[in-house]
């Protein structure tokens, strides 16, 4: 789930939106060498911010406005940001300075003609980071193929009738070679505003795992969350009572595929994927097994405070900030469940945010995310009624670095509810955090630097359950 909430992380697609993680960083800016002479700003620049948590690259892109003043854009790199706009663009050749208004964020730099430079500050919420940029376009992620050809299988490009009126999603269904029926697996995705292959941060997580499952002869069927690529739909507005209701069309289409085994079509949850998975099969009888990769075991409310802490831990906050942090967050959360309805959380989020000394920018942006219909759903929802209620097999996986869904507190609690379940099966898996990665500190900071997509561990353990419990090879 990328880190709106679980997922958190940062969402992967999202535009004209970005966090910057720079709690406990240096305030180093860096002396400006000489100016002797002027530079065009136009064109693109690229620098990264050094935080406590990681580094993040930006890539800034100057345009001239036919009224002979300057706009632009800038890609957060690493969050997978793209064509965030610049406000108040200014430069006179010798000083650049613009704000990022959907990320309450300030940019003040001086050319040096020395180093061939813009040299100075970006400030987020108070708080400065040295950031130095240079002419050029900022170079790709590095690429991880997750494949080679030949490969064993098809793929097609479907489209499902959602069962909410004006969704259809579109996907990719792949099938393994050979006349078949296959048994198959829905892949759910996490929060945000994921595509088909829950792209995030340059890792196509769902891409890598329909691969590997097709390769044990398991067909899978991914799709564009309502809203977003090819699919039709308000993701805005929707909940995760809607993401089960585009789960269960997904599921409800497969059993319609002649090369598809009706009798052993499952679901393979990532994050919030996996609140969802559960709500699904709870009421659908014809879902043979289910997969929580990284499901939660606790309410959002939980999650949240959690996650919070482990993932400044992980960041190298002192023990002061993380606890200052956690009584923030704290109050905000108050404040949303509080209040009545959606539009009293956001004006209460916004007051209590400014209050805190955040821009308003930054505070309005904030607001409208923790009072929005989606999150107050999530703080509030209890998966364990859901989990109590399968009667089918699970597999449950958790890294023992997750910090967006933290294994000491959620399995638990997921163990607790899938107790009365013969065939549960729930595991730890060393080193890995939330992106099933092999991880450092498990910070978010780090999916973006990582090159492993998904860990081999991860994937044997998902298709050799798979295979156990409902076939393939």
């Amino acid at each position: 789930m990328t880190t709106d909430a679980l997922s958190d992380t940062p969402h992967p697609g999202r535009k004209s939106r970005m966090r910057i993680a720079a709690i406990g960083a240096a305030l180093t800016v860096l002396a400006a060498a000489g100016s002797a002479m002027a530079e065009d700003p136009v064109g693109d620049w690229q620098g990264t911010l050094k935080t406590s948590g990681g580094a993040l690259r930006l890539a800034v892109h100057i345009h001239k406005t036919p009224a002979g003043g300057y706009d632009g854009a800038l890609d957060s790199l690493d969050q997978n940001a793209n064509g965030i706009p610049l406000a108040a663009v200014t430069s006179d050749g010798t000083k650049l300075s613009f704000t990022v208004p959907s990320a309450g964020a300030r940019y003040d730099g001086t050319w040096s003609d020395t180093a061939h430079q813009w040299v100075g500050e970006f400030n987020q919420g108070g708080t400065g980071l040295a950031l130095t940029l240079t002419r050029g376009a900022a170079p790709p992620a590095k690429a991880v193929a997750y494949r080679t050809a030949p490969w064993p299988y098809t793929e097609h490009e479907v489209t499902v009738a959602g069962k909410t009126a004006g969704v259809t999603l579109a996907g990719v269904l792949t099938t393994p070679d050979g006349p078949g029926p296959f048994p198959a697996a829905v892949l759910i995705a996490g929060s945000g505003r994921n595509n088909r292959d829950e792209e995030v941060l340059g890792h196509p997580i769902f891409a890598v795992i329909a691969d590997h499952l097709a390769r044990h002869g398991i067909a899978v069927l991914r799709y564009d969350k309502r809203g977003v690529g090819a699919s039709s739909g308000d993701y805005s507005a929707a909940t995760s009572t809607d993401f089960a209701a585009d789960a269960d069309a997904a599921a409800t289409f497969l059993a319609t595929q002649p090369k598809i085994d009706a009798r052993h079509i499952g679901l393979v949850g990532h994050s919030e994927g996996g609140i969802v998975a559960p709500m699904v099969a709870r009421s659908d009888p014809h879902i043979a097994f289910v997969v929580l990769m990284a499901g939660p075991g606790v309410n959002g409310d939980a999650i949240i405070m959690a996650q919070l802490r482990a993932i400044l831990v992980a960041s190298g906050a002192p023990p002061a900030t993380v606890d200052d942090q956690a009584a923030k967050q704290r109050r905000i959360l108050d404040i949303v469940e509080k209040a009545p309805d959606h539009a009293s959380a956001v004006a209460a989020a916004v007051a209590e945010l400014r209050a805190m000394g955040l821009p308003d920018a930054q505070a309005d942006v904030q607001a409208r995310q923790v009072g929005s219909d989606w999150y107050r759903f999530f703080l509030a929802y209890d998966p364990a009624p859901a989990l109590r209620a399968l009667h089918v097999p699970v597999l449950v996986m958790i890294g023992s670095k997750d910090t967006q869904v933290p294994p000491d507190q959620n399995l638990p609690a997921l163990r607790a509810a899938l107790a009365g379940n013969p065939d549960a099966t729930v595991v730890e898996l060393p080193g890995l955090n939330h992106l099933f990665q092999t991880a450092t500190t498990g910070s978010p900071n780090e999916y973006g630097q990582i090159a492993e997509h998904v860990s081999p561990t991860a994937l044997d353990r998902l298709s050799d359950w798979i295979v156990r419990h409902a076939g393939g090879r």
